[in-house]
């Protein structure tokens, strides 16, 4: 199993989602985060004011899928996310030692 991670652009969240429930994911966790990679951020004003925005607002999914389909999900949101602008995202995949379903007590694959 793969624990993929993914930080997206929160507007392309929809998109991300029904591209990854037609490849057959079938969940997914969500939190709304904010950071900076290249962009380092960037400065805004506000009542003539400007001031520096350091953090960037972003969306994380949470992907846990079978070995034989983490490829093709990276390969999804790497394309439902992308806007060939600075700060696109990345997509990190780990290994998962063990999964367990709570309420039926399911480990592993059959816990996805």
């Amino acid at each position: 199993m793969k624990l993929i991670i993914a930080t997206i652009k929160p507007f392309k969240l929809e998109e991300v989602r029904e591209a990854l429930t037609s490849q057959g994911v079938r969940g997914m966790m969500v939190t709304e985060i904010k950071g900076f990679g290249s962009q380092s951020g960037h400065t805004e004003i506000y009542r003539g004011a400007e001031y520096a925005v350091n953090f960037v607002p972003k969306v994380k999914l949470e992907i846990v899928v079978p070995e034989a389909m983490a490829e093709t999900v990276v390969s999804t949101i790497a394309r439902a996310a992308r806007t060939d602008k600075i700060g696109d995202g990345k997509i990190f995949v780990l290994d998962v030692e063990s999964a367990l379903r709570v309420r039926t007590g399911e480990t592993d694959d059959d816990a996805l």
